[in-house]
């Protein structure tokens, strides 16, 4: 509530007086004053059911996972404007009793000066629980216990950002103006990372593989310990002028880790097998390499600069560009960090990546019915990271010695479109694009695993063609198609070490099991989408879209292996209805369907599809003067179902095994919201707010748990979500304005 600025014998409530302590006195104001302000206070307490188990889903991101049975609720609100200075103060803070509380400040003078300060906590948890016997959970030094599953402690993995903002802006001139942001982030806590090895492998020849008394393989969870900052700088001079707009801006990015590597601490005992409840003493050499430490992300740093702006050439054609210039550099030192190894020489790895970037567009309107648009941008990525042998493969005459990759890469856009309004009810839009990638010359000393070959470069050309009718003042709509096509170069197969042999024809030179990244195979995408905007009554105003699309990728080899297509379906109904003055709903239906074909030679035929429902219904209403109400309704279920078939060529024993167990379950997870609130205003000056927030989750991932048998690491360390999960929350909120 907006009130007249008193003198100072007037009611203040304490916060009041410590902003004007902090920010300057209040002065008199006389009946023609300018100066106005108002505030808000909330104080009061949330009830919550449940303990951290039912909330895994609830409390991910709002810090209410580990509050226990209540929370507190703190929020203010201050603003203060003088207009005859056009100065005005806004200061706010929200969940100031909880671990994701906000405060902002804003002060400015209008079209003179601005300044911002804000302050902002986060904290996410994993919704899986962790049941380990791991000695220093989260830390740089873990040590794996093993224990019998369920027997050990209950821990979470959870991540917390605190964060500080600072912005300033000034008018230079009335051309001239110049903006500065910072953003300091400091990230702290754990969250899952591991690492396993399975022997005999051919790049650690000392390790033996399993026997019925030893276990050759293990897999253990080795909690990511997260102690990092990452500061950013943002500042830019702009210019406005009567036909020239020019921004020269300066962006960096710098990222500091407290910690550098896990030392892990495997004990020389034993460690569960994959099959079995007894755990077994580890074979030859696999302690070893369980016991390597595990570079987390290194210091590393960005900075970019960019021109941009944009032209009048007349009163109907303007033209815009763009010139950037970027590094990203990544240089701490292996000693430093505690990893050893490196070639003789090598300090660190001395990555450097610089890339260019030049963009030029022209629009203009020639005639009245018909816009023209045309834009090329170039983009040049140089990796100048030095090569040095990091990859050792083998042992004695065995021994094989590669270096790492350098990932050049220059991309070429182009764009063409043309508007026309036919007449007034129709109005037609074609557009055509080209995309060129070029990833360089394949480094000839590294070594590539996984695919059967790579492309130098690709080229995608596509069009779109776009119909807009209004078909009356309360009914509109629109239908686009589009259809692109990607090819590109011959096929290069990788020769580890030597570089790689340019291949004219693929049946000749590949097997049916050879594997092509889908990136780069020849693509077909075709896809269509409907619109429909209609005011079919007064208070009522509906939105209607469908759309579909689908990607048809071509193998190199007359054998079909890999990614085969992709299909992508969408429906969605919204509504917003004005009963009357007082009373308004709105809603929503929409679902999507994603789909992948995929085979594998001599392997499993996967048809994998992924359903969403999604549908939700609110309301507001007031039905006193003193009283509002409002309320919603959500209801989400994602299904992800995994059709399974086989190749011809299957063996026997995968046969065997689809046939036993019918293939892979469904991971599906539905959720239900419910969130009730009533705001009764006692007087002018207060008011209380009760809020009601009900949700009820249910989880069903094979891929960390089936059948309530949470996901085991070789320690006996758990995984778990619990399945079906229920809370429900009450809030009782006063709030006093001044």
């Amino acid at each position: 509530m907006r009130s007249m600025v008193r003198q100072a014998g007037a009611r203040h409530t304490v916060l009041v007086m410590a902003l004007a302590a902090v920010y300057g006195p209040t002065y008199a104001a006389e009946p023609e004053s300018t100066v106005v302000s108002e505030g808000s206070v909330t104080v009061g307490v949330d009830g919550i059911s449940g303990d951290s188990n039912d909330r895994a889903q609830f409390g991910q991101y709002n810090g209410l996972r580990a509050v226990g049975k209540a929370a507190g609720i703190l929020d203010f609100n201050y603003y203060r404007r003088d207009d005859e200075s056009g100065n005005s103060l806004v200061f706010k803070g929200s969940n100031l009793a909880l671990d994701t509380r906000e405060l902002g400040l804003a002060w400015k003078t209008q079209g003179n000066w601005k300044f911002n300060a804000d302050y902002n906590e986060q904290i996410h948890y994993d919704p899986y629980s962790v049941n380990t016997g791991l000695v220093g959970f989260g830390s740089t030094t873990p040590q794996v216990v093993p224990i019998v599953q369920g027997s050990g402690s209950d821990v979470d993995l959870k991540v917390k950002r605190s964060s500080v903002g600072l912005g300033f802006w000034k008018s230079i001139t009335p051309s001239f103006n110049f903006e500065a942001n910072l953003k300091s982030e400091d990230k702290n806590g754990s969250r899952l990372f591991g690492n396993g090895f399975t022997c005999p492998s051919s790049i650690a020849p000392g390790c033996q593989g399993a026997t019925t008394s030893n276990t050759g393989s293990a897999v253990l969870m080795l909690p990511e310990p997260i102690d990092s900052n990452t500061t950013q700088v943002d500042v830019r001079l702009s210019y406005v002028g009567e036909k020239l707009n020019m921004s020269l801006g300066y962006y960096g990015s710098f990222y500091k880790n407290s910690n550098s590597i896990i030392s892990p601490n495997i004990p020389g005992g034993s460690l569960y097998p994959p099959v079995g409840t007894t755990a077994l003493p580890l074979s030859t050499g696999l302690q070893g390499i369980l016991s390597n430490p595990l570079a987390l992300p290194p210091d590393n740093q960005a900075q970019f600069v960019d021109l941009t702006g944009n032209y009048a050439l007349t009163d109907t054609t303007r033209v815009k560009f763009k010139l950037s210039y970027s590094q990203a550099r990544q240089d701490q030192s292996f000693d430093g960090a505690g990893l050893t190894g490196a070639s003789a020489g090598v300090a660190n790895l001395g990555g450097a990546v610089d890339t260019k970037l030049a963009l030029v567009g022209i629009t203009s309107r020639p005639i009245p019915k018909l816009s023209l648009l045309a834009d090329f941008s170039y983009q040049d990525k140089n990796d100048k990271t030095p090569l040095a042998a990091y990859n050792l493969q083998g042992a004695g005459v065995n021994k094989l010695t590669y270096t790492n990759m350098q990932l050049p890469l220059t991309t070429e856009r182009a764009r063409l479109e043309a508007a026309y309004q036919f007449t007034p009810e129709y109005r037609g839009t074609l557009d055509a694009t080209y995309e060129s990638l070029n990833r360089g010359v394949f480094t000839p000393t590294s070594a590539i695993e996984g695919v059967s070959a790579i492309r130098q470069k690709t080229d995608e050309t596509g069009v779109r063609a776009e119909l807009r009718r209004t078909m009356s003042e309360n009914l509109s709509g629109a239908i686009s198609v589009a259809s692109s096509s990607r090819n590109g170069s011959d096929w290069l197969q990788p020769n580890s070490g030597t570089g790689v042999t340019t291949v004219t024809d693929p049946n000749a030179s590949f097997l049916p099991s050879a594997i092509f990244p889908s990136t780069l195979a020849n693509r077909d995408r075709n896809k269509v989408k409907l619109t429909v905007n209609w005011q079919a009554a007064e208070g009522l105003a509906l939105q209607f879209l469908a759309e579909g699309g689908k990607d048809k990728f071509k193998s190199p080899t007359s054998y079909q292996q890999g990614l085969e297509s992709a299909g992508m379906d969408v429906f969605s109904i919204d509504f917003d209805y004005a009963i009357n003055e007082k009373w308004s709903l709105n809603g929503y239906v929409t679902q999507s369907q994603q789909t992948q074909q995929q085979s594998r030679s001599a392997g499993y035929v996967m048809s994998f599809k992924d359903t969403n429902t999604a549908l939700g219904l609110g309301f507001t209403g007031k039905p006193s003067e003193k009283l509002e109400v409002g309320g919603t309704l959500g209801y989400m279920n994602d299904s992800n179902a995994y059709a399974q078939g086989l190749d011809a060529l299957a063996p026997p024993e995968s046969i065997a095994l689809l046939n036993a167990t019918g293939g892979l379950p469904n991971v599906v997870f539905r959720q239900t919201n419910l969130t009730l609130y009533g705001k009764y205003e006692i007087d002018k000056q207060s008011a209380v707010r009760v809020n009601l927030v009900y949700q009820r989750s249910t989880v069903n991932d094979w891929a960390w748990g089936y059948n309530g048998t949470p996901f085991s690491y070789s320690d006996g360390t758990t995984l778990n979500q619990q399945p079906n999960q229920s809370v429900g929350m009450i809030g009782v909120a006063y709030i006093y304005k001044f």
